[in-house]
């Protein structure tokens, strides 16, 4: 069995982050290690993850390098790219394994929304098709890959947004990701908090944007007004 190394990038997760840790119980109990990377927190977020991580490590600010930072602290052959507000159902772990196992180099997971409206069912399903036929796989949908396909990839691109996509674009080149068929729950928070038909719109106008070359530096400010 490979080592897996969840890697959880945080900034002001206090709220969520001892839920989406103690889900990860199971695989430290196996021998697998999870390392919660912080962002600069003001909240108690660093005190929350300490007694529930194998390593708590700060970084610069910003999931990209904070991801990186967390890798090179890693000592599994697995690496998996976790946020900090996804609650991990029991049987994640196994196929996760399973499908690295079977030989590929990366992968990722489809997810559910935690709201109950009857609209986030249908951006969590348009989530899970687009990703499985398009190859590219967005932060929420829990990308694993292996150690040297990262390196292959030359790792999370510095960039403020969008870097899950790029370095999606990028293993695509290697080999089509495992859609591994175990949801995880992500956090609908934004969604809710700004509506979830803008969100949507948002997101789409971002990723066009990226897609016809915006920079994410001009990106980002329209993500985090």
């Amino acid at each position: 069995m490979p080592r897996l190394s969840v890697i959880v990038p945080a900034l002001n997760e206090a709220g969520h982050i001892r839920q989406t840790l103690s889900d990860l119980a199971p695989a430290r109990e196996e021998g697998h290690e999870v390392i919660v990377v912080d962002g600069g927190s003001t909240d108690a977020t660093v005190s929350e993850a300490g007694d529930l991580a194998d390593k708590v490590i700060e970084a610069s600010r910003g999931r990209a390098s904070q991801m990186n930072a967390g890798a090179r602290a890693a000592r599994g052959d697995l690496l998996w790219f976790l946020h900090a507000d996804t609650r991990v159902p029991p049987q994640a772990i196994g196929a996760l394994v399973d499908a690295a196992a079977k030989g590929a180099p990366w992968g990722r997971f489809n997810v559910r929304l935690s709201g109950s409206q009857w609209l986030l069912r249908i951006v969590e399903r348009s989530m899970n098709w687009r990703s499985c036929i398009t190859g590219i796989a967005t932060g929420d949908q829990g990308i694993f890959v292996t150690r040297e396909a990262f390196e292959t990839a030359g790792r999370y691109p510095d960039i403020p947004l969008m870097e899950d996509i790029a370095l999606s674009k990028v293993l695509k080149r290697i080999a089509r990701p495992a859609c591994v068929n175990v949801r995880l729950v992500t956090s609908s928070r934004r969604w809710e908090e700004k509506g979830v038909l803008r969100t949507v719109a948002l997101m789409w106008r971002l990723r066009l944007a990226y897609a016809t070359g915006a920079s994410p530096a001009q990106l980002v400010r329209r993500y985090y007004p």
